[in-house]
């Protein structure tokens, strides 16, 4: 049996892990994905929230260091010009929080947008918002890859859910069951510390399960991608190994793995890739919900 690793600290209280995103994001084909889903299909989602109003609030929840959200504040302006943007920012990472303060302050035409910066996790957040009873509607929510280090994202989705004004737009992007990320989880989801990781495994399936149950309304678009994980095939790479950090959530995966479970790990990884032009590329599918406001 494949011994348990020790208790792996959160990623956002370490400096290694935007290194080790940054080394994700550049093997993968998430952020082409990504973008051309944000310039090309959210707009006509988008063009439906909000009617008329003079003021659109939104709200990040997990925004990291501000990329996904700078696409999508461009794409709500492009479409609501008139409409100025109230935009508070849930982050729990200190270090991502002030990159994304930082590309706005280096950005002038971010001027449409207020901006309140909550460096909090979402429960914080939920907390925050109920001892002020704040009553003010959402018009647009979105949770991108956030929802694995959510200790109940049932809860987490009810939350924000309930905050949506009418014509408003809750977005999540999550791994699909087949993704290379979910696969793996699925191996080490027990020997994780599940302080910091409990919905490592989670899949949009599950959250289209949960959402069937309630019957609330929501449309899926999927986004095919791929990620490069040659390098993690060379025990002792540094890029392999980061990779397997990632996709493991486990910081510094191969030291604290028994070499039992790397085995396991790196044969499920060949299982869910294919070998294209020397190089093996696993499946990286993720899919977008978007869900109406409740009734």
């Amino acid at each position: 049996m494949a011994s348990t690793p020790r208790p792996t600290p959160t990623p956002y209280d370490t400096d290694k892990y935007p290194k080790t995103l940054k080394v994700f994001l550049d093997h993968c084909g998430q952020r082409r994905c990504k973008s051309a889903f944000i310039q090309d299909i959210l707009p006509n989602i988008l063009s439906s929230i909000g009617n008329g109003k003079s003021q659109l609030n939104v709200i990040g929840v997990g925004s990291g260091a501000g990329d996904v959200d700078v696409e999508m504040l461009t794409q709500l302006h492009l479409k609501h010009p008139w409409a100025r943007l109230d935009y508070e920012t849930v982050e729990p990472s200190r270090h991502q929080l002030r990159k994304f303060r930082e590309t706005v302050n280096q950005n002038s035409h971010f001027d449409f947008v207020k901006f309140t910066w909550n460096e909090m996790t979402d429960t914080e957040f939920e907390e925050h918002w109920k001892q002020k009873n704040i009553t003010k509607k959402v018009d647009f929510i979105h949770m991108v890859e956030m929802l694995y280090y959510v200790k109940d994202p049932e809860a987490a989705i009810n939350f924000f859910h309930s905050l949506l004004d009418k014509n408003g737009k809750l977005l999540i992007i999550l791994a699909d069951e087949v993704c290379s990320q979910v696969r793996v989880s699925k191996v080490v989801q027990g020997q994780l510390c599940q302080e910091y990781h409990p919905s490592s495994a989670l899949s949009i399936e599950v959250i289209k399960s949960l959402l069937d149950a309630r019957g609330v309304v929501y449309e899926s678009y999927q986004l095919l991608s791929t990620v490069d994980i040659t390098d993690c095939f060379t025990e002792g790479h540094e890029t392999g190994e980061l990779l397997l950090d990632f996709l493991t959530k486990v910081q510094d995966f191969s030291k604290r793995a028994s070499p039992e479970l790397r085995r396991e790990v790196m044969t499920v990884l060949r299982d869910c890739s294919v070998e294209k032009d020397g190089r093996v590329m696993a499946n990286d599918s993720h899919s977008v919900l978007i869900i109406n406001a409740l009734d």
